[in-house]
């Protein structure tokens, strides 16, 4: 989890630590939202490292929750009203890559 929160904390370029338990919670959200649209184990990544392209959804995921507290923006591209659905769509093709495909 704690490399996770420096490569979040990275992408949203902040340097303090106020949010950090804030920031962690949407790892975990975004960490479990993987695991169930790849149709793995809950806590699997927990135990398994988180493939390259899983691992940058995760944070895509988790930066536009921190970016869109309100869950009605795009976060930092507000003024573009596609921008939370490209976010969506987006994550959603990096964690195809490693899906899970069950019948």
């Amino acid at each position: 989890m704690e490399s996770l929160l420096l490569k979040l904390k990275q992408n949203l370029i902040i340097e303090h630590s106020a949010d950090d338990a804030l920031l962690k919670g949407y790892l975990t959200a975004a960490i479990a939202y993987a695991e169930s649209y790849q149709h793995i184990p809950e806590g699997t990544y927990k135990e398994t490292a988180m493939p390259a392209t899983t691992e940058q959804a995760v944070i895509m995921l988790a930066s536009h929750f921190y970016e869109s507290r309100d869950g009605s923006t795009g976060g930092f591209f507000a003024d573009n009203p596609q921008a939370a659905t490209q976010v969506w769509n987006t994550v959603n093709l990096l964690l195809r890559l490693d899906r899970d495909w069950k019948v």
